[in-house]
């Protein structure tokens, strides 16, 4: 489980390099932008978040996985 602020900061960093590199590389780089935006409206409405099983399994950044925290 991580914090949302964690979450929100790992979005927002995403969002900004792929814009960056829509306008300076190629086009094609707005898809991970919408990728980015598909996923945080989905975990709104469902609770599963991939970004923060990956970071849960990897320890990262303060999050744990699902399987180990306290009920």
């Amino acid at each position: 489980m991580c914090n949302d602020n964690v979450i929100r900061r790992f979005a927002g960093v995403f969002i900004i390099v792929s814009v960056a590199l829509g306008y300076w590389v190629s086009p094609a780089w707005l898809l991970f932008t919408v990728f980015v935006g598909i996923n945080l409206l989905q975990s709104s409405f469902t609770g599963f978040c991939p970004l923060e099983r990956m970071l849960g399994f990897a320890g990262l950044a303060g999050c744990t996985p699902r399987s180990t925290r306290a009920r």
